[in-house]
């Protein structure tokens, strides 16, 4: 298995960005967004939403998934190969 991690920016993920700025356009906190997605059964808490955001945390498969399916965009979105959600 391959874990992302690009060295130029030392981010070990390509979704901190959207993730933020989707959790910022629905006026949620990094604690209101875990609470959600604690909700659907996931294991987030605010630390895990602060070090996606930052780049600093990888982000298995079905998390992406699952913040996806919270925000209701494409996996293609959140990943960054389009700017259609």
């Amino acid at each position: 298995m391959k874990i992302y991690w690009n060295k130029e920016t030392n981010s070990k993920n390509i979704i901190g960005k959207r993730v933020k700025e989707l959790r910022t356009e629905h006026h949620l906190s990094q604690k209101a967004l875990a609470e959600q997605l604690q909700l659907c059964g996931y294991d987030f808490n605010d630390l895990t939403v602060l070090r996606i955001e930052q780049g600093t945390r990888f982000v298995p498969d079905y998390e992406v998934v699952a913040i996806a399916d919270f925000f209701k965009v494409s996996l293609e979105y959140l990943m960054g190969r389009t700017d259609k959600r």
